[in-house]
């Protein structure tokens, strides 16, 4: 049986996404494939977002964002969407989400704390629903 994978998107691939990749990565460890990949991705990740993550001991300092492909959706298991509207393909047979969250960028670091720990509770969720082997 092949592990599950999930792929986190949002528009930049700089902020939510990649903590959310992050967070996945730390919880569930190799037992879960992980992608992450945005709409229209920025050159670099958000250095707050960096920042928020080195706080509870987590380093994404070498994510880097990614454009999202067709392909991507069609290999992932669970599609996780952040506010990137419609460019996100539909495959039957996938299980999606989208999670609500405020986007960092530009934001206090304040602010990108409570995304940040909001991120991990969904993130903790769904490692409970994927009935990792």
């Amino acid at each position: 049986m092949s592990k599950p994978s999930v792929l986190f998107v949002c528009v930049h691939n700089a902020g939510r996404s990649q903590m959310a990749a992050g967070w996945l990565r730390e919880l569930a460890g190799d037992t879960v494939e992980v992608r992450s990949a945005g709409s229209a991705p920025r050159d670099q990740i958000n250095p707050i977002a960096v920042e928020a993550m080195k706080e509870v001991g987590i380093d994404i300092t070498g994510a880097i964002p990614q454009l999202l492909q067709t392909e991507t959706v069609r290999e992932s298991d669970v599609i996780v969407t952040m506010g990137c509207g419609d460019a996100c393909p539909i495959f039957p047979g996938k299980r999606y989400e989208d999670w609500e969250l405020t986007d960092p960028a530009g934001q206090p670091i304040e602010v990108v704390r409570q995304v940040r720990d909001e991120i991990r509770a969904r993130v903790e969720k769904l490692v409970g629903e994927l009935q990792i082997a």
